[in-house]
């Protein structure tokens, strides 16, 4: 498996469990919401710790690219922690409609984001690194 692939599925493993929560707090099953919830921002916060602890250092050392795309991906992640602690904010005080524009604001970001990195980055790291190698040392950190 390479970097394009494994780091896709797992942006899908993630898309697929904020669905659920998307439908627990539509229905305002809070209990649920906040278990699923909690799910999406472990696997999302794991998921941005490999790019950011092990495939971004290993891209800027092999490539010498340090301004361009990392640099992006890692402003974009901290926009998107920042939306996740307002999102537990307002799953913490049962505010659904609060809850769903953040997380309207979150799905355009991360689609956004993910876009780049599975057409630019991505394949750009398969190019440049040990594909193998480097989804080891990613899944050593854990599965999302």
């Amino acid at each position: 498996m390479n970097i394009t692939q494994y780091l896709t599925e797992e942006h899908r493993k993630c898309d697929s469990v904020y669905a659920e929560v998307e439908k627990a707090v539509s229905e305002e099953n809070w209990e649920k919401a906040e278990e699923l919830f909690k799910e999406f921002k472990e696997k999302t916060l794991l998921h941005f710790k490999k790019e950011e602890d092990v495939l971004f250092p290993e891209f800027e050392e092999k490539t010498g690219i340090v301004m361009g795309p990392t640099q992006v991906m890692r402003m974009e992640h901290n926009q998107a922690r920042e939306l996740l602690e307002r999102m537990e904010e307002a799953l913490k005080n049962k505010n659904k409609d609060e809850f769903l524009s953040l997380g309207e604001s979150l799905m355009i970001l991360i689609q956004q984001h993910n876009m780049k990195e599975e057409q630019i980055l991505y394949p750009m790291s398969d190019q440049n690194l040990n594909p193998e190698e480097m989804v080891e040392k990613m899944s050593e950190l854990g599965e999302v």
